[in-house]
């Protein structure tokens, strides 16, 4: 039996909320726990201090191309960025010429990151699918023509070639190859800009780094809107860290070791778990595997190698996750033997997939591991909320976290939720018109989601996700259909066929499904039917349409009326699409992409006479 720490009430602060209600039906909630003024002023603080204090202590380690693990200490990271920063000096580079990281994860990228933020240049990692997976490189351009990068780094800079020559005319940075990439003409190589240390300027730069200064730029996903580049300060990334730790103690115990796979594009991966892991002298993992059929099992092995304390992912890598715990003891044992936190993002976990969590880790330890959530965006850092706490349920997003300010709103039939504090970005680059529209008249961030108290009578017990505003639409009945929370419902009322769901049925009478299939589960619906059996055929099969027309009766039987209670769905047997922006690198399904992009499947859905791909559900069942 483990000894490690999995009690949820030792390793958190217990919640504490203070709400301030106001005569226009609004209200302001904030955390009980105060922020200290005197936290870190810059996020370079951390490296140096383990570099200091740890210098021998494991920093992050990847895969090689040998399959082996190559590692990078404390130590011998300090070294290698006061080395790139040494270069960095040379370039010319600023907030209008920034660097631009165009690769996945890897020690380099991280060397690069940290390097420029040592000397206060901005970085910015664009999404790969945007250089890898697009076709015209639009999403590239755009992203190149806003920020004017004076570098570029690409690895495998070879797979990078056809994206690097489409917008070539378009900056006139330098591009530094990976050192893991091929020689390659107009490049030069990363070794070539660790050759020399000039750690006095280096250190003379990093003094002027301040709270102000900015650290990065991240590009939004798009799950609503255009991306828009958005403004991280060093303040923004050092105050999330400061109210982690005074909402998460356990960490000052335990330098964490992570498995993570969480593209640093975005600012769940980077903000949230990279910088965690450094600001507390951990070890992490870089997970060469992703949450695909493709790459699944490399995350499989790895997770055999390397047992995390804490485990980041969103609710779609879980989908996939979950059945191989369920099949593989050896990975079940390695997976839990060390795990204090299983922590989802991105989207609300799918309840019957919160259980499953919780079965194995007592079978695999004996003990259920406590498994919390967060809300936020890439405007807030991320963190705004967090659920410290064993919540009652899937879907808790937990209360503000010290020094962040919610304010509740009345919207239709929802509380729309708005964010200020110093976790709060100061705007879009270059975009003004956007960035004051963003903010009330109170300086409240409009992130556009909405909330709902577990129990308005007892605010500790958090906030649950209630859906993106811009999301939920009206039935011609005039009644409200709230897309967050059936989404959520639906999928597990037709589990385990179910991976993802976007709700159909604006502006008619009746509510739809389009549904993601989980192939694998699918599969085992339907003993005796051949492994290499085309997706659309499993989907045909009629044990998979028995359990969706199960799911649908479900739902009904239930009841709630019109907008609770879907009367069909479709099985879809292409994937969500990023290029076409219909999921985002963290796994979250861009309701609106998908409905515009498939809306011929959206009309045979409502076709007067279905096609027989529509499941129905089963006739007399009332709502």
């Amino acid at each position: 039996m483990n000894t490690v720490n999995r009690d949820a009430a030792a390793l958190f602060a217990p919640a504490a909320v203070e709400i301030e209600r106001r005569d226009d039906g609004s209200s302001i909630l904030r955390c009980g726990i105060p922020l200290p003024a005197n936290y870190a002023r810059r996020v370079g603080e951390w490296l140096e201090h383990w570099a200091r204090e740890a210098p021998e202590r494991l920093f992050l380690a990847e895969r090689n191309a040998a399959g082996e693990w190559d590692r990078v200490t404390y130590g011998e990271a300090r070294r290698r960025v006061v080395a790139v920063a040494s270069w960095l000096l040379e370039q010319n580079l600023s907030a209008d010429r920034p660097v631009v990281i165009l690769s996945d994860n890897s020690i380099e990228h991280a060397l690069l990151m940290l390097a420029a933020m040592h000397v206060g240049v901005p970085s910015c990692a664009i999404s790969t699918g945007n250089s890898l997976m697009s076709k015209d490189f639009a999403k590239l351009k755009a992203n190149i023509e806003l920020l004017q990068p004076g570098v570029i780094y690409a690895d495998l800079v070879e797979r990078f070639l056809p994206a690097l020559h489409a917008i070539r005319p378009l900056h006139d940075g330098v591009v530094v190859a990976g050192g893991r990439s091929q020689p390659t003409p107009g490049c030069i190589g990363f070794a070539e800009i660790e050759t020399r240390s000039d750690e006095v300027a280096v250190m003379r730069a990093f003094d002027r780094v301040g709270p102000e200064t900015i650290a990065k730029f991240l590009f939004t996903s798009g799950s609503v809107g255009t991306p828009k580049a958005v403004v991280n300060t060093q303040r923004m990334l050092c105050a999330n860290q400061q109210a982690k730790e005074l909402v998460w103690p356990f960490l000052r115990g335990t330098p964490p070791v992570l498995m993570d796979w969480l593209p640093w594009s975005h600012t769940f991966g980077s903000n949230h778990n990279f910088n965690m892991v450094m600001r507390w002298g951990g070890s992490l993992y870089i997970d060469d595997g992703k949450p695909t059929p493709a790459l699944l099992e490399r995350t499989l092995r790895n997770l055999k190698e390397v047992s995390p304390t804490i485990y980041f992912s969103v609710p779609r890598a879980y989908d996939m996750l979950v059945p191989a715990l369920r099949r593989d003891a050896v990975l079940r044992e390695s997976f839990f033997r060390w795990l204090q936190v299983i922590f989802y993002a991105g989207a609300a976990l799918p309840q019957h997939r919160w259980a499953e969590l919780e079965s194995l880790s007592q079978e695999a330890v004996g003990k259920r591991v406590a498994m919390v959530s967060s809300w936020g965006s890439t405007e807030t850092a991320p963190l705004a909320t967090d659920c410290h706490f064993q919540a009652v349920r899937s879907g808790v997003i937990g209360v503000p976290v010290p020094g962040t300010e919610l304010k509740l709103v009345p919207s239709a039939d929802k509380l729309e939720v708005r964010v200020k504090g110093p976790n709060v970005f100061p705007g879009y680059w270059k975009q003004p018109d956007l960035t004051e529209k963003s903010f009330d008249e109170e300086g409240f961030y409009l992130i556009g989601d909405a909330v709902e108290f577990v129990d308005p009578a007892r605010p500790e017990l958090g906030l649950l996700f209630d859906g993106r505003v811009g999301e939920d639409f009206k039935l011609l009945t005039g009644t409200w259909v709230h897309v967050g929370s059936l989404r959520v419902k639906a999928i597990d009322a037709l589990k385990p066929v179910a991976q993802d769901i976007v709700v159909t049925g604006h502006d008619r009478d009746e509510i739809g499904l389009l549904v993601f299939p989980n192939l694998a589960e699918c599969r085992s619906l339907c003993p005796g039917l051949p492994a290499d059996t085309p997706a659309d055929q499993v989907l045909a099969n009629p044990a998979v349409r028995a359990r969706v027309r199960l799911g649908l009766t479900v739902l009904a039987q239930e009841g709630g009326g019109s907008s609770t209670v879907p009367s069909r769905a479709l099985l879809m047997a292409e994937p969500p699409s990023v290029e076409a922006g219909e999921i985002t690198d963290k796994g979250y399904i861009n309701q609106r992409a998908v409905l515009a992009r498939r809306a011929d499947l959206v009309q045979a859905l409502y076709a007067d006479m279905p096609d027989k791909a529509v499941i129905v559900a089963a006739a007399g069942v009332k709502a």
